[in-house]
C-alpha cells in the first residue's frame, strides 16, 4: 500500500478513537453511497456531524486542514446531502474538519475545527 494511503487508514483510526474519547458516538467511518463519500458520521448532543479527516506526517505541503480545498468541502457537503437523504430524521447537521499532525519523537497533534459550512 501507498504511504500516504497508510498514513490516511492510520489517520481515520486515530480520529475515531479521538473523537470517541470526546464523546462523539460513531456512527459510520468510510460512509459511501455512489461517488459519495464521508469519513465520519457522527452524533453528539443531538447534532449530526460529517468529519473530514486529514492526516500528514510532514509540513511539506502545510497543515493538513489546508488540504480541505474548496472542491473538496463542495464534495462533502454533497456527501452530507445525500446522507441527509437517506436518513432525514436529523435536523441538526454540522460539518466538522480533524487535522492531525503525526511526528516522529512526540505525540501526535489533533486540530478539531467546528462547523465549517
Amino acid at each position: 500500500m501507498a504511504k500516504h494511503l497508510e498514513t490516511g487508514r492510520m489517520g481515520e483510526d486515530m480520529a475515531a478513537a479521538w473523537l470517541q474519547g470526546q464523546g462523539f458516538v460513531l456512527l459510520h467511518r468510510n460512509w459511501k453511497h455512489s461517488y459519495f463519500e464521508l469519513d465520519v458520521v457522527a452524533e453528539k448532543n443531538n447534532v449530526l456531524h460529517f468529519i473530514e479527516v486529514k492526516t500528514r506526517t510532514t509540513a511539506t505541503y502545510g497543515h493538513p486542514e489546508e488540504g480541505v480545498t474548496p472542491k473538496k468541502l463542495e464534495r462533502l457537503m454533497n456527501a452530507g446531502e445525500e446522507y441527509l437523504h437517506q436518513h432525514p430524521e436529523w435536523k441538526r447537521i454540522q460539518y466538522d474538519i480533524l487535522s492531525i499532525r503525526l511526528f516522529t519523537n512526540k505525540a501526535p497533534e489533533y486540530f478539531f475545527i467546528e462547523d465549517i459550512s
